[in-house]
């Protein structure tokens, strides 16, 4: 089984996209696969810092309308 990969490393690999655009070396070309990749890569960011928060806690309202935190099932 592939081991997933971390928020870290997911992050790293758009930092170093992101230098790299940022150079001015790339032509058209490799610069569109760049864009193509870092886009991946902050998606798979976002989605996954989404699910961690959501995992931390959810407020729900009991009957009594107090705030009680709740765990976050993953679906």
């Amino acid at each position: 089984m592939a081991k997933k990969k971390t928020f870290e490393t997911a992050l790293n690999e758009l930092e170093k996209i992101v230098r790299q655009m940022e150079s001015g070396e790339l032509c058209l070309e490799d610069a569109v696969k760049k864009y193509e990749a870092g886009m991946k890569q902050s998606k798979y960011c976002l989605d996954l810092l989404d699910k961690t928060e959501k995992k931390i806690t959810m407020l729900t309202k009991d009957r009594d309308d107090n705030l009680k935190e709740v765990p976050f099932k993953d679906e």
